[in-house]
């Protein structure tokens, strides 16, 4: 292997790494406010929405199928289910959709 490719891999894993370990060290014995508690908290359900709302606008077959995917997406979120959890549902939600119809 080149040695300039190896060294990008090294220094782009550290450019990574840094940002995600960086939070652990300078926030290690202390307690967040509960408002910034909140906000980190519901992140991931903003990037869930974020993601599905713009491809429910796009389809171009049949926009039933992503009205009810974002359906069972938000109301499994709104239920305060896991992301990963939210999507699976809905991805088995559409797969029991198209299979009744």
């Amino acid at each position: 292997m080149n040695t300039s490719i190896l060294l990008m891999i090294i220094g782009m894993g550290a450019v990574t790494y840094i940002p995600r370990a960086l939070p652990f060290v300078l926030f290690k014995n202390r307690e967040l406010p509960p408002f910034l508690q909140g906000v980190l908290r519901n992140i991931p359900f903003a990037t869930l929405g974020a993601l599905i709302f713009p491809a429910v606008l796009l389809i171009q077959d049949n926009i039933l199928y992503g009205l009810i995917g974002a359906a069972a997406a938000f109301l499994l979120s709104y239920l305060g289910l896991n992301v990963i959890v939210s999507v699976l549902g809905s991805i088995v939600v559409l797969t029991l959709y198209s299979a009744i119809f």
